[in-house]
């Protein structure tokens, strides 16, 4: 009779270090993120906004230049980068939640056991993704309406780091809002009502009824002051604004990481 052999089974997850493991899982999200149609239309959307509306305005102060002689283009593209973000939210938020809709979520923690790996990979990969192409387009909206206002806007070098760090910010912060939304809710629908409460209804409702200083705890009042230099209601500072959004951005990751690690994927 043939003995029965007692080795145990090696899983091939077991055999790599969490870190080469985190790279390969970011190199499957990354591929994974663009094979996604949705990721391509929310990017779509968002190059049509910011350069489309920053040539156009560009023109329009070209035809008119007396009111804003001499303004800054990196303003322009601030201030453009207020409705384009929301794209990128969406961009960030169904990177999660598409693998969640379809059931993907199973075989791909197959492949990637390591709950805590795959959530810091995703989080990387959709958080990087949102925030570096929205500072290229608010960059290229700030070039386009450069060059199509002609002697009425102005490009100064010097403040072109400080609009970088500005829009940086506020994608970064905002997408990882999105993204724990994502993980916390598991559904895009849900995820997208709440976000859309979180950075424009809730601050603007709040501010209109007259609670200025409970408007400025949400993130969108932040994203405002921070894209529009002024807020709607209340008092806020340039680092209030800051903090307010990297705390709601840290509060989803925190709670979205804790569900993605305990609970079942696949409810």
């Amino acid at each position: 009779m043939t003995a029965q052999s007692t080795t145990p089974l090696v899983h091939a997850s077991d055999e790599v270090s969490t870190g080469r493991l985190f790279v390969r899982t970011c190199a499957a999200e990354w591929t994974r993120l663009w094979t996604a149609r949705s990721s391509r239309w929310f990017l779509a959307a968002a190059t049509l906004v910011i350069t489309g509306l920053g040539t156009a305005l560009g023109f329009e102060s070209a035809a008119d230049p007396v009111e804003i002689q001499g303004g800054p283009a990196w303003q322009t593209a601030k201030s453009l980068a207020m409705p384009a973000q929301f794209a990128f939210l969406a961009f960030a938020l169904t990177a999660v939640t598409s693998d969640f809709a379809t059931g993907g979520i199973v075989p791909t923690l197959q492949w990637t056991p390591r709950r805590a790996v795959l959530f810091s990979a995703r989080t990387t990969v959709a958080v990087g993704a949102a925030t570096g192409l929205g500072v290229l387009l608010a960059l290229a909206a700030a070039l386009l309406a450069f060059t199509t206002a002609g002697s009425a806007l102005v490009l100064p070098l010097a403040e072109g780091p400080a609009m970088v760090a500005t829009v940086g910010l506020v994608f970064s912060a905002g997408a990882a809002l999105a993204v724990g939304l994502g993980f916390l809710l598991r559904n895009a629908a849900a995820a997208l009502v709440t976000l859309f409460l979180l950075m424009l209804v809730l601050p603007l409702l709040l501010g209109g009824l007259g609670y200025e200083w409970l408007a400025d705890s949400f993130p969108g009042s932040g994203a405002f002051f921070l894209l529009m230099e002024e807020t709607p209601q209340g008092d806020m500072t340039d680092a209030s604004a800051a903090i307010t959004m990297l705390v709601w951005a840290a509060g989803a990751l925190l709670l979205g990481g804790l569900r993605l690690v305990r609970e079942d994927a696949n409810r």
